[in-house]
């Protein structure tokens, strides 16, 4: 098996197969489906859990700029993060959990 390590800016690295075919384990593929994200087996792990993550900072960065509209009250903001970092459990795996 080929490793390679994937930097992301203020994160340590992680290490990342560059083997494929990558065979994603089934709740992972139900967990990125409700994002429309559908890796094949040669879409790498790492790939796919930074377009989650990039996902997920763009919700957040729409989030930020929903409370400066004063869209809803500054005091339900950490509660609607908190409630949008739910809708992303696949951030909590590293890029090798994704797979069999």
């Amino acid at each position: 098996m080929t490793d390679a390590v994937r930097f992301n800016a203020g994160e340590a690295p992680e290490p990342v197969s560059t083997q494929a075919p990558f065979v994603y384990k089934p709740e992972v593929l139900a967990a990125l489906l409700r994002h429309g994200v559908r890796p094949t087996a040669a879409t790498s792990p790492g790939l796919v859990r930074t377009f989650v993550r990039d996902l997920y900072k763009f919700e957040i960065v729409r989030l930020k700029e929903r409370l400066l509209r004063h869209e809803f009250p500054r005091a339900e903001y950490a509660g609607r993060v908190d409630q949008l970092r739910r809708q992303y459990p696949v951030l909590a795996l590293l890029p090798d959990q994704f797979v069999e």
